[in-house]
């Protein structure tokens, strides 16, 4: 098959998109125009270690204001500025830390996530969990006054890591639920990579230790993930069927977003509401299975597929599936060929949205309460 390469996008394309997405969209929801502008203003190009370090001044610049706020005991502007801290270095080490100072930049946003998260309600807590001599880790946080709450464990996909949840986890606690957030397998600090066989045990090993608290309810834990994260969740419908009460898949395929005849064109071709274009999004999908070319990707991914690896058949935990019909990541037509086997799924397919049902321009909050709404129902 052959495939032109897809035209990538020039500096002054992504500026503006960047420059359309403060305040609204991924990753520059929490933004000011000002800092953006000013970044800008000093890339000259997109090489990854001049984009770790011009977005890692602004984190620091933060930083070190939040550290002011907070000897002189002003809590809460120390939170919110240790904050918007994480937010720049979140972005310098967008999508993947790939480089030095993107690197640099991720070790800045956890270390700003964990001192903003003292001052967040409820407040974080890291927990780290023994896991086959490594560890899993993830982020705990129970609404206050919720005694024994219902459990929604969540995370992203190749780019939105644990630290980013921010806005999932807050419309879950105003509904009740005590939330934990980790990384799926190849990103952050999950302990495997996205192809290893049986990855999907690093959560099941959160879902142990859940089970073992007396602050929360362990018999009651929902899944939910977010762009491939999603493909994770749909996984652990079949593989916890009996532990949970009920599993999400927000924005990804489950078999044919896996075949070569589908991927090397989303790679190289579309992946029109990625930031950087295709070529970006190839970035991240190479990181999270540590492969060093499109053909080793291709190679991998196929290996994925929960229609090979014999689950779709099997008695599932309820499963609601989310996605827009345009999606050009991830498929639409897994959705229907995961309703075509098994237990009865439920779906909300947004006819004008693209991937996780986004409608370009436009913020996703219809899917977000679908998605928090029946998780909710699902936990009561």
């Amino acid at each position: 098959m052959q495939t032109r390469p897809a035209r990538a996008l020039t500096l002054e394309e992504i500026k503006r998109e960047i420059l359309r997405r403060v305040g609204k969209t991924n990753p520059f929801e929490r933004t000011k125009k000002g800092d953006v502008e000013e970044v800008l203003g000093r890339l000259t190009s997109l090489e990854p270690d001049l984009w770790g370090t011009e977005w890692g001044k602004i984190g620091g610049r933060y930083e070190a204001v939040a550290t002011e706020h907070e000897q002189k005991g002003q809590a809460k502007k120390a939170g919110e500025t240790y904050y918007l801290a994480y937010e720049y270095y979140r972005i310098g080490r967008y999508p993947v830390p790939s480089s030095a100072e993107k690197m640099n930049c991720y070790r800045g946003a956890m270390r700003n996530f964990l001192k903003a998260g003292r001052y967040l309600d409820p407040p974080v807590e890291r927990v780290e969990i023994p896991f086959e001599g490594k560890k899993v880790v993830g982020y705990l946080q129970i609404p206050r006054g919720a005694a024994r709450p219902p459990v929604a464990m969540h995370w992203g996909g190749v780019d939105g890591w644990k630290e980013d949840s921010r806005g999932q986890s807050e419309a879950l606690h105003r509904l009740g639920l005590a939330t934990f957030v980790i990384d799926m397998p190849g990103a952050g600090e999950n302990p495997l990579l996205g192809q290893e066989p049986r990855a999907e045990r690093t959560f099941s090993a959160a879902i142990d230790h859940l089970e073992s608290r007396a602050d929360v309810d362990g018999k009651r834990i929902a899944v939910m993930g977010r762009s491939f994260g999603g493909y994770w969740a749909a996984k652990l419908a079949y593989t916890e069927a009996k532990r949970l009460k009920g599993a999400v898949n927000w924005g990804a395929g489950l078999h044919y977003t896996f075949q070569p005849e589908w991927l090397r064109r989303a790679l190289t071709e579309t992946a029109s509401q990625y930031l950087m274009g295709p070529a970006s999004l190839l970035d991240s999908r190479s990181y999270i299975f540590h492969a060093k070319s499109l053909e080793e990707v291709l190679e991998i991914a196929p290996r994925l597929s929960l229609k090979t690896q014999g689950l779709l058949d099997r008695p599932s935990a309820p499963l609601l599936f989310v996605n827009g019909k345009h999606d050009d990541q991830h498929p639409v037509e897994d959705i229907y060929l995961a309703m075509e086997h098994g237990d009865p799924k439920e779906a909300r397919i947004f006819a004008d949205g693209g991937h996780m049902g986004r409608v370009p321009g436009r913020r996703n909050g219809e899917a977000l309460t679908v998605v928090t709404r029946w998780l909710r129902q699902r936990l009561s």
